[in-house]
């Protein structure tokens, strides 16, 4: 009987080792605002918020509903939208395959600086393994908002600690629509807590090109002991069964 015992314990263990995985992100798909008056549709950190993020740029929540349509609130007004179907350009606008709520960052608000780049949304997360791997990803996709015209370039920088990535330079045209894209990267864990950023980089400055966020996930990569430890498991219940 000691064999079947050792066997279900590593097998229990495995399997929790091999148990679905938990997002360490905090509302990672921006559905959770807290403004009663505006809901999601209003300037970042202004006139809503959304639990775990922060940030001081020209940053939007916005309704796949209403995007193109009746838009969102911001420091200069009601009425924020992209261009879309539903405003004038045939551009292929669409909500992100996360569905619900995404977010909009201005990558060249000439309010912030005088460089082309925006401020950033960020959170931090906790309880993290140094050395240890971490999976990001999310969707993006490059827009531009309405009234404006001309051709722009949209780019998200993310940063987790120290590390950054880039994602690729996409050029848009004006008053279009690119994406949605799924991105997914690899970060190594220097300490306990570390901030996750995203920063919009975008030309020209004051024509507004914005760089849409949904969809942000963070899990912990499973480390060589618990492959190992699920592999035993395996192992060990095709040999009772090949004795059985």
């Amino acid at each position: 009987m000691r064999f079947p015992v050792l066997l279900g314990a590593a097998i229990l263990a495995a399997s929790s080792a091999a148990a679905a995985p938990i997002n360490l992100v905090q509302n990672g798909g921006f559905e959770v605002a807290t403004s009663p008056v505006y809901g999601a549709r209003a300037e970042f950190d202004r006139l809503t918020s959304f639990p775990g993020w922060s940030s001081s740029g020209f940053n939007i929540g916005l309704d796949p509903c209403c995007v193109d349509q009746f838009g969102s609130t911001t420091r200069f007004g009601v009425g924020f939208t992209l261009w879309g179907p539903n405003n004038g350009s045939a551009n292929g606008l669409t909500g992100s395959p996360a569905g619900g709520n995404f977010v909009g960052l201005d990558g060249a608000f000439d309010g912030e600086q005088d460089t082309p780049t925006g401020v950033p949304i960020e959170q931090t997360i906790s309880g993290l393994q140094s050395g240890a791997l971490y999976a990001l990803s999310f969707f993006w996709a490059a827009a531009q908002q309405f009234g404006f015209t001309g051709a722009t370039t949209e780019q998200l920088q993310v940063s987790f600690g120290a590390q950054t990535r880039s994602t690729a330079v996409v050029e848009t045209p004006s008053e279009g629509f690119r994406g949605w894209f799924s991105e997914r990267y690899v970060f190594t864990a220097s300490t306990a807590t570390q901030v996750l950023s995203f920063l919009a980089i975008g030309t020209p400055q004051g024509q507004p090109p914005f760089v849409l966020l949904d969809g942000v996930e963070l899990y912990a990569v499973p480390g060589p002991a618990a492959a190992a430890l699920f592999a035993v498991g395996l192992f060990g219940l095709f040999a009772v069964r090949r004795r059985g």
